[in-house]
């Protein structure tokens, strides 16, 4: 018997819809319908909110350490899921020595899981002297916020903000210390726009209006920026008051490093910072360290004392140039 061999047809060649050119219509091989395919819709990526101006640099200034002086206990205590106050007792040469008593309140507007408003904080002595904050999101846009501070029992500072976050951009307007009768106070408004992915754009103008003001009046515009790329991240301000440069690098999960430069074109001086921030989970640890300019070098240490609900906090902070030493301990409950 012979053998008998079965070929087959080599397959069509593709159809010109199957890989269409960019514009013109993709059939659906399961419907069979057509549909219009855009380029840009497939290959950009989707711009997302490129947060406030008030927080352009805040990715660099959390890793710097917050030097304190003398001893501090501070005792935290939740009434309720909404509701928490705290005792704080500062003892030291500075202003801030004596009690002060805190208290939050956080809503039952969830608006993630992380976020609920309205939020009212604030803390007060014995002597009267009052700060205070109101946080409220009346919209998924818009977000308003109203800082005081009463000192010697008269209202010292005033600040009302809103912002309105758009999908790509954010408007912010601000109005602090506003005074009808002498016709003075501070108005600044924001705009943050993302150009790309990886960079956001936009501006600040500042007017201030005063009886102590030269001429009155005063305006000042600069412009903003942020880049991102990967774990680094730049960010700055220009303007005829000066400029504010920031660098963040995350170089690992323990460490991350930060770089700061701020000048001040009319006291015709500048400063320049650099902080780094190590944490050791497995040791509860969190160490912040910071050296400028002016041979200032100060660090504070964190360490968590489990499996108790205490934290103890040490902080120094040395000036080579004018032989000055801070030292600072405290402890935290709750």
């Amino acid at each position: 018997m012979g053998n008998v061999l079965a070929a087959s047809a080599p397959p069509p060649p593709p159809s010109p819809l199957s890989s269409p050119l960019p514009g013109f219509a993709k059939q659906d091989p399961v419907t069979g319908t057509y549909s219009a395919v855009s380029p840009a819709s497939e290959s950009e990526e989707k711009l997302e909110n490129p947060g406030t101006i008030e927080d352009l640099h805040k990715t660099c200034k959390d890793i710097f350490p917050v030097n304190f002086e003398g001893a501090k206990l501070m005792v935290n205590k939740g009434l309720s899921n909404h509701f928490h106050v705290s005792h704080t007792i500062n003892m030291s040469s500075g202003p801030q020595s004596g009690y002060r008593f805190g208290a939050t309140y956080v809503g039952t507007k969830q608006i993630s899981p992380t976020e609920a408003y309205p939020v009212l904080l604030g803390d007060i002595d014995p002597s009267g002297n009052l700060n205070s904050n109101v946080i409220h999101q009346f919209s998924q846009r818009i977000r308003g916020k109203l800082a005081t501070q009463v000192q010697q029992n008269k209202f010292t500072a005033a600040q009302m903000t809103s912002d309105y976050r758009g999908d790509t951009y954010t408007v912010s307007l601000t109005l602090g210390n506003p005074d009808i009768i002498s016709g003075s106070g501070v108005l600044v408004t924001h705009y943050l726009q993302s150009i790309t992915p990886s960079l956001a754009l936009g501006g600040e103008l500042a007017y201030q209006r005063g009886p102590g003001i030269p001429g009155g009046h005063i305006a000042v515009l600069s412009a903003a920026g942020r880049y991102t790329n990967g774990e680094s991240t730049i960010s700055g301000s220009l303007g005829l008051a000066g400029c504010h440069l920031c660098f963040h690098q995350k170089a690992s999960q323990q460490l991350q490093v930060g770089v700061e430069l701020e000048v001040n074109s009319r006291m015709q001086e500048s400063i320049a910072t650099i902080a780094y921030q190590i944490d050791l989970p497995k040791a509860d640890l969190v160490f912040r360290g910071s050296v400028d300019s002016n041979w200032t070098v100060g660090a504070v240490l964190e360490k968590k004392l489990q499996p108790l609900p205490f934290s103890f906090a040490l902080s120094g902070m040395l000036n080579h140039n004018k032989h000055q030493f801070r030292l600072g301990c405290g402890l935290i409950i709750g």
